[in-house]
């Protein structure tokens, strides 16, 4: 038996964390569904699903849509956790950033957390409690040049944890947030090419990134995804409203030399 056994889960994104998590979840007992809107992703994890034999599914959803996040939730009749997982990495100042990107940033990196709990609290009160873990970042509490609407994002997603977290303590739901440095995801390797070009040397970069952190490399999903299985199950029943660095000790240090 499972640590998450009889569980029901949701997760979004359907690559990186996402994805790690997810399919932990679903090793652990849970019945999960994760949503995404990258066909690729979702067809690769769809078919590391299968050969597994996991109780995962994944639907195609634009987590930013009210439509189409409230259709996913008409399958469930009970939820126990939620992983707040998808997110978009546009780069530029306040200044360069185009209005429309500074927005679709908002809606998928924040506003689908305000849709999934709107749909899955009253899924969790039904079962008498659940908890949520969004993903944030330490972009969140510090950040590099030229990010502008990604950290607006991230520091949004602290605040909006706390809130929902008190708002629903009383319901035994319990809300918190992880913050990663860097991480082998599709979005770090969207960073390097950013910083090096479209011809980059990924893992060169890599290297590089890791270098900055006190640990001396990058993490990989599947570290993340233990600390929001943690988060997400019975043994974190007095841990709420709170939030997680898993940095590899990026936030510790000063950067003097």
């Amino acid at each position: 038996m499972g640590e998450f056994e009889g569980k029901i889960a949701l997760v979004t994104g359907t690559s990186g964390i996402g994805r790690a998590s997810a399919l932990e979840l679903a090793r652990a007992g849970a019945h999960v569904t994760c949503l995404g809107i990258d066909e690729a992703a979702n067809d690769g994890l769809r078919d590391v699903a299968r050969s597994e034999k996991l109780d995962l599914v994944i639907r195609t959803c634009d987590v930013a849509s009210s439509s189409e996040v409230e259709a996913a939730f008409s399958a469930f009749e009970g939820l126990d956790v939620i992983v707040n997982s998808a997110a978009i990495h546009p780069y530029g100042t306040v200044v360069d950033t185009d209005p429309e990107v500074f927005l679709k940033a908002y809606a998928v990196n924040v506003g689908s957390i305000q849709l999934t709990a709107r749909h899955g609290i009253p899924l969790m009160q039904k079962r008498g409690g659940g908890a949520i873990v969004n993903i944030s970042s330490v972009q969140g509490h510090a950040c590099q040049k030229n990010v502008a609407a990604y950290v607006a994002t991230k520091g949004a997603i602290h605040a909006l944890t706390r809130a929902m977290a008190l708002d629903h303590a009383g319901d035994r739901i319990r809300v918190n947030s992880v913050s990663p440095g860097s991480v082998r995801t599709p979005i770090l390797e969207l960073a390097a090419r950013t910083f090096d070009g479209a011809d980059a040397d990924v893992e060169e970069a890599f290297r590089r990134f890791g270098a900055a952190h006190p640990i001396g490399r990058i993490g990989e999903p599947e570290e993340i995804a233990a600390l929001v299985l943690f988060l997400a199950s019975d043994r974190a029943g007095f841990i709420t409203g709170a939030d997680y660095l898993i940095d590899g000790g990026l936030l510790a240090g000063l950067g003097v030399k």
